[in-house]
């Protein structure tokens, strides 16, 4: 879930030289409304103040996305102003809009400016009423393209585990069992041992973990990770003293009890970020704690979770600059082709997550996330955005883990993590890395049966991975066919009345735990990663066949299919030229 940045007050004159270089200035009753409103937000402080306008998470203030229309007046004005020339199209600029005062004119709304998004989209901020109303009132001036609520997302995870081999002495027991081929006790395991025979994974390849930031120092980690950014705005959530930045390291997002809202439990920190790193590319074959899916890909870590998740408008921001279709706030030198999203809340996709989504997809990247761990009930958002490969987490014998959700929207199953027993060490949970640290950052190790992971979360980079690996042997591949190799690939479900287990049912708003899956619930089928990699190689080569030997794993391949990467790599490129709490 993303979280909001502060915004320092403004004052009368400030919001009337804003409104003079977008070449419009405010009556006098407007600029006062606004100014008046900017400082109620801030608690009256003074102009020094480090609060900004959005750094309070009240619920008495409106908290709206606005898109503003391109061809619209405030846009090409704006525009117009930041270049001190001529008109330039909103993708030449690397700033963003701040409208509150023009908006507040056109709407008779005391408004404020809340954080950017990208070049023309922004927060506007209002009291007095609903979220959901503002987003109405917005919508219907002729300038915005769209206007949406700025929800909170979290992070979609439930609690924390070492080594491949696994054996006695190993917590747990079973190691890292998802990995390996599927067999009658671990049926929904993946078979990344069999897609290493083919591909480990390209460093032209890069994974963006849209998250709660990493710890870099995990020597795991070492070397895997590129140039990240911290999108959390507000500095009290991000608690690295400052808003948005280039460090993306996770200081903790430990709560203390009602921090989060009333009724809200204390929690240490979680470390999620560094755990979906670890599952998508910690080192491997190294002699040293896990193996990952994709070990040779590149990982981009993009901050957008803190404490009490983060909202939608700092996800979506971090989405675009990790695609590279946003320079706000700089320019990502290393674009990502996969963006994994281990996080969401319950509500349909709104507009501008649909707008991003869609932007995304033309772009050639692909956007791989949680279902959500809803016991069953309707697939979280972003995940039930269309585009989105959504994962369901399966038990290790193949049904659908309690905790996950379902529904119509979910693409593929993939192994998600489960204790079987009810007190003691976990013993099918998915093994990652962590820090032991409740709070800060302390010491570096791996999740284990005790301290252990399950949830959607985990789920959703095991598929983040595979289509990184798809990518690594056929960078040409679209978004579409990569969602079509993954199902048609996918081993199907264990047959309905399995153990008496009842069958999964579309989600009625009625909780639903184990059950039996369908394609109409859990997506095409299990996850089979070594099939889905042979789907992408054959696509590659045109001729239809699995290539059986034509790996070496390493990701090393011989001349034809060199000369065969090299001329799909134009493809992509070329293309790219057009809460949330954490789910675990």
């Amino acid at each position: 879930m993303s979280m909001s940045h502060p915004l320092p007050p403004q004052s009368a004159a400030g919001l009337h030289r804003r409104a003079h270089a977008a070449g419009r200035r405010l009556r006098p009753t407007a600029a006062l409304a606004v100014a008046a409103f900017a400082l109620a937000l801030a608690g009256g402080a003074p102009a020094q103040s480090q609060s900004r306008a959005d750094s309070i998470d009240d619920p008495a203030v409106a908290r709206v996305i606005v898109k503003y229309r391109a061809a619209g007046t405030l846009m090409r004005q704006a525009l117009a102003a930041r270049s001190g020339a001529a008109v330039t199209t909103p993708a030449e600029s690397t700033h963003g809009p701040q409208q509150a005062a023009a908006m507040a004119r056109r709407s008779g709304l005391a408004l404020a400016d809340g954080r950017v998004v990208d070049e023309r989209s922004q927060v506007l901020l209002a009291r007095g009423l609903s979220s959901r109303d503002l987003a109405q009132r917005l919508s219907a001036d002729e300038e915005v393209e769209y206007a949406v609520p700025d929800e909170r997302r979290r992070a979609l995870a439930l609690p924390n585990d070492p080594l491949f081999a696994g054996g006695p002495g190993i917590s747990p027991v079973a190691g890292q069992w998802y990995l390996r081929a599927p067999d009658g006790e671990r049926v929904s395991a993946m078979n990344a041992l069999g897609a290493w025979d083919i591909a480990t994974g390209a460093a032209s390849v890069v994974v963006a973990i849209i998250d709660s930031g990493v710890r870099p120092e995990h020597p795991d980690l070492a070397d895997v990770l590129v140039a990240g950014y911290d999108f959390i705005a507000d500095a009290a959530d991000a608690r690295d003293g400052d808003g948005r930045d280039a460090d993306p390291s996770d200081p903790g997002d430990w709560t203390s009890e009602g921090l989060c809202g009333v009724g809200e439990s204390a929690s240490p920190s979680s470390w999620h970020g560094t755990k979906m790193a670890g599952l998508v590319g910690a080192h491997t074959d190294n002699g040293l704690g896990m193996a990952a899916v994709a070990r040779g890909v590149r990982v981009q870590p993009v901050r957008v979770l803190g404490a009490c998740g983060g909202y939608d408008s700092d996800i979506i921001a971090g989405m675009l600059w990790a695609a590279g279709l946003s320079r706000n706030p700089v320019v990502n030198p290393t674009p990502a082709r996969v963006l994994n999203l281990s996080l969401g809340s319950s509500g349909s996709c709104s507009a501008a997550y649909r707008d991003v989504t869609e932007r995304l997809e033309a772009a050639g990247v692909v956007i791989v996330a949680a279902a959500g761990n809803e016991e069953g009930l309707a697939v979280s958002t972003p995940g039930n955005c269309p585009g989105v490969i959504a994962v369901a987490a399966l038990r290790h014998a193949g049904t659908k883990v309690g905790f996950s959700s379902v529904g119509p929207e979910v693409a593929i199953a993939a192994p998600g993590g489960n204790c079987v027993n009810l007190a003691g060490e976990c013993l099918y949970p998915i093994v990652t890395t962590t820090d032991s640290g409740t709070r800060g950052p302390v010491r570096s190790t791996y999740t284990d049966g005790y301290d252990y992971s399950v949830g959607t979360s985990f789920a959703s980079p095991l598929v983040a991975g595979t289509v990184a690996l798809m990518l690594s042997v056929n960078p040409a591949l679209a978004p579409g066919e990569v969602r079509t190799m993954l199902g048609s690939s996918a081993r199907p479900f264990v047959a309905a009345g399995t153990a008496g287990v009842p069958q999964c049912h579309a989600p009625d708003g009625r909780p639903q735990d184990e059950c039996v899956c369908t394609t109409a619930t859990c997506g095409a089928g299990m996850l089979d990663a070594a099939a889905a990699v042979r789907a992408a190689v054959a696509a590659a080569d045109g001729a239809g066949d699995e290539n059986e030997g034509g790996g070496t794993g390493g990701g090393a391949l011989d001349l034809p299919w060199l000369l065969a990467l090299a001329a799909g790599l134009a493809v992509p490129w070329a293309l790219r030229r057009w809460p949330h709490r954490s789910k675990g």
